[in-house]
């Protein structure tokens, strides 16, 4: 198979070691003559795999009992009619620090359920930046944050102290580092950016914070009801899950977050390092709140565009254009993707300095 450097923001890189796997339940799973697709929920090889898959996220998150773990469909998106459902108590607002585009649409969905209170926002830099020093008003319901920003490239490096419990929207950036998961209350994330295939989203709830907002609830939207019914209320997203399961366990097997941190720590440093270099390539936000999985940099000469474009696609580079909201350039380095892709990418980046740096028109 040709080799493919795959830089997708998502759906997005998977290890081959799950991948082979995955393709082998595809034709049968666990010697049950059937395949992973064709087989009940409610059998036991199944029931194995979700009761599994919950245990490995909250010992690689270091979390206890106190701490719910769901599989749900819907997407992240769904999460922002859910969180507010869940936990927006009547009476309160909700606080909400706006970061960029998902950030924006879960206010907007907050907003069709209850009072919502933007503290903060990056939005007058064209959400280039993370918001710092705002105040978190002790009288709401709850705090919600997005971790990292795909379409624009930022991360949060650090976490804030909050006196209210704090929502955390981890799509794009879940199981990439180290992080004290108890500072959270909720955390959810779309399992196709950094733990496996589009169709699961993960919820981990402290169970405590529920049944408290006063408001009737659909069941399909009531985290009670999904935690009764241990993530199958209804027919649980099986592939994605197993897919998901998989992934857990070779982070597990090759050292867990503090592997796989110093691993995105050396990608993106190789990166960073070139990208603030090179004289054809500058970033997009703010240096100190670069995004380690999603990169945007654009060229300072963007006459060059076309020959850039095919010196990446030469070298079998995938999935590095930006996203039309920034335009340029966007390398987004989940946890599966190598570091030999990543030299790969700051080698055209270098050639291409060394062959148009000079240059005086479009080549």
């Amino acid at each position: 198979m040709k080799k493919v450097h795959n830089f997708s923001a998502g759906p997005a890189i998977l290890p081959a070691e799950v991948l082979k796997e995955a393709s082998q339940a595809v034709i049968e799973f666990n010697n049950s003559g059937m395949s992973l697709l064709e087989m009940s929920h409610r059998g036991k090889d199944f029931i194995n795999v979700m009761e599994e898959a919950r245990a490995l996220v909250k010992e690689l998150m270091g979390l206890g009992n106190d701490y719910q773990v769901l599989f749900l469909g819907g997407g992240a998106s769904m999460q922002f009619a859910m969180v507010p459902s869940n936990l927006l108590i009547a009476g309160k607002s909700a606080a909400y620090v706006n970061t960029g585009v998902w950030a924006s649409k879960a206010i907007k969905e907050a907003k069709l359920v209850g009072d919502v209170n933007v503290i903060a926002s990056s939005e007058d830099k064209k959400f280039s930046y993370i918001p710092k020093g705002y105040t978190i008003p002790a009288d709401s319901s709850y705090l919600h944050i997005t971790s990292n920003n795909t379409i624009y490239g930022t991360q949060m490096h650090s976490f804030p102290d909050s006196p209210i419990p704090v929502v955390c929207d981890m799509s794009s950036d879940i199981f990439s580092r180290r992080v004290d998961f108890s500072k959270f209350g909720l955390i959810y994330a779309g399992a196709q950016k950094n733990m496996g295939a589009a169709g699961a989203t993960m919820v981990i709830v402290k169970e405590s914070l529920l049944g408290k907002t006063g408001r009737k609830m659909f069941s399909m939207l009531d985290y009670q009801v999904h935690i009764k019914g241990e993530s199958m209320f209804n027919t649980p997203p099986v592939f994605p899950i197993y897919i998901s399961l998989l992934t857990m366990k070779w982070l597990k097997k090759n050292g867990g977050l503090t592997w796989i941190e110093k691993v995105n720590n050396e990608k993106a440093e190789l990166f960073f390092n070139e990208l603030d270099r090179n004289s054809l390539f500058t970033g997009t936000c703010a240096k100190e709140d670069r995004s380690k999985m999603n990169p945007t940099f654009l060229l300072t000469k963007p006459e060059l565009e076309e020959s850039f474009n095919k010196m990446w696609k030469e070298a079998g580079i995938d999935g590095i254009k930006g996203h039309r909201d920034v335009g340029g350039y966007r390398a987004s380095m989940y946890n599966a993707l190598t570091l030999d892709s990543v030299k790969t990418l700051v080698d055209v980046m270098k050639e291409f300095e060394k062959k148009y740096a000079d240059a005086k028109v479009t080549a």
